[in-house]
């Protein structure tokens, strides 16, 4: 693993994959890539130690990404603020975007990244907890983005729900992706 002598155990992979909807060998590849975003003193230590957002913004899969400081203030369990990752952050991230994860997953995180700063992951620390309606203001969005948000408030009630955003990703499978 890049010269790090630390490993993770059958029993922590067994539980990961039991947790996320990664495969044995995702999961060891996730691993090697969070290690290697480690400075090389903090590489025995890849499961107690977090990294910092601006090393996970290198990754070229976030590099690109226009939400890519929203997906890690989602995905971050940090209690500093500074959207710093823990191995279990970083794979409930891969999990959430995984081709294997639901839907209904999915459109959970996506519509929590958007709405729910108290949000839960997949791991044993926590669970889904959906918010009932999400209201929106389409004042200082983009034209695209307004257009979407009107369009998906199915009822015209000014709030976007948990069934209203479903809809909406069911009809864009190329969304989730």
């Amino acid at each position: 693993m890049g010269g790090s002598s630390s490993q993770l155990s059958k029993q922590l992979i067994n539980e990961y994959q039991e947790l996320t909807y990664l495969t044995k060998q995702e999961i060891l590849l996730a691993y090697k890539r969070y290690g290697e975003l480690l400075p090389k003193e903090s590489r025995n230590s890849i499961e107690a130690v977090r990294v910092p957002k601006d090393r996970f913004l290198t990754l070229p899969e976030l590099k690109a990404n226009p939400f890519k400081h929203r997906i890690c203030h989602v995905f971050s369990t940090s209690k500093h603020g500074d959207d710093s990752m823990s191995f279990e952050d970083f794979l409930d991230m891969l999990s959430a975007f995984s081709e294997s994860a639901t839907l209904e997953i999915k459109s959970q995180y996506i519509h929590l990244q958007e709405s729910y700063p108290n949000k839960t992951h997949l791991h044993p620390f926590g669970s889904y907890e959906f918010p009932p309606s999400i209201p929106f203001s389409p004042k200082g969005l983009g034209p695209t983005s307004s257009v979407i948000l009107e369009e998906s408030d199915i009822d015209k009630d000014g709030t976007i729900n948990h069934s209203e955003f479903q809809h909406v990703v069911s009809r864009s499978p190329d969304f989730v992706r």
